[in-house]
């Protein structure tokens, strides 16, 4: 029976695409199947971080510096991740932008970028890579949602607005691919102290209030992530599709 549960979230063999792994959650993302025995290859902008990440990460790995927010160019993406170890078997969708512009601030060109970024490109590259997925026959993309899929925060129009479409992006991907293997969920991380969230945790006052408004009473670490990462993008979760799980340390219970 132990063998059995421990090959549940075996990932040796696995391909996976992770991107926005060159720092925060997306970054730890990667590290998780990497240690878990995936192959990972890493995507993200900026390659100074990326080598980095790849020289720490343990595990076969692999790095495309890519700019996200170049819609035209994802075509060239899926098939440069799939050139170092094949075409993937698992994706995460953990780059992301946030402006923090109330609604009087919102540009056109904020407006525009953050919704590429955080709702157009991960559907985009998953329907690249899911072509693939199909032959194989399994599957795993994981989007990354937020506490605003369903909240309201100051400054959060657009990135608000993206993140609540990834919800019902998740669930209608679900809906269409799960039929061929390929489950489809959403993890809604809480606050974690990332470079998405630096402006969160600049005052010690307001990062201890966000903690207690948790039910646990803390804020997210890195290693939070670690399982419910593995959980989604594994055998473990073979009947779980089309889900939003928030990794929150139930704020969003309150």
């Amino acid at each position: 029976m132990a063998g059995g549960f421990s090959e549940l979230l075996d990932l040796k063999g696995r391909v996976a695409c992770v991107t926005g792994a060159s720092s925060g959650l997306g970054r730890r993302a990667a590290e998780t199947l990497a240690a878990a025995g995936a192959h990972v290859v890493g995507v993200a902008r900026r390659r100074e971080q990326l080598e980095d990440w790849k020289a720490r990460a343990q595990g076969e790995t692999a790095i495309v510096p890519f700019d996200l927010a170049r819609r035209d160019g994802i075509g060239d993406l899926a098939q440069a991740v799939s050139e170092p170890f094949g075409a993937p078997d698992i994706l995460i969708n953990a780059a992301g932008i946030n402006t923090r512009q109330t609604a009087d601030e919102v540009t056109v060109e904020g407006w525009d970028r953050t919704l590429d970024l955080n709702l157009a490109i991960p559907f985009f590259l998953s329907q690249a890579l899911a072509p693939a997925m199909k032959e194989k026959g399994w599957g795993r993309i994981v989007n990354f949602a937020s506490l605003q899929t369903t909240r309201a925060f100051p400054g959060g129009i657009a990135y608000g607005a993206s993140k609540a479409a990834i919800g019902q992006l998740t669930r209608a991907m679900a809906e269409d691919w799960s039929r061929y293997g390929i489950n489809v969920n959403a993890i809604g991380p809480g606050f974690f102290r990332t470079e998405l969230t630096a402006a969160v945790f600049e005052g010690p006052q307001r990062a201890e209030r966000n903690a207690q408004q948790t039910c646990i009473g803390r804020n997210g670490e890195p290693e939070d992530i670690d399982g419910p990462i593995l959980f989604l993008c594994s055998d473990a979760s073979r009947y779980v599709t089309g889900q939003v799980l928030m990794v929150d340390g139930g704020f969003t219970a309150k």
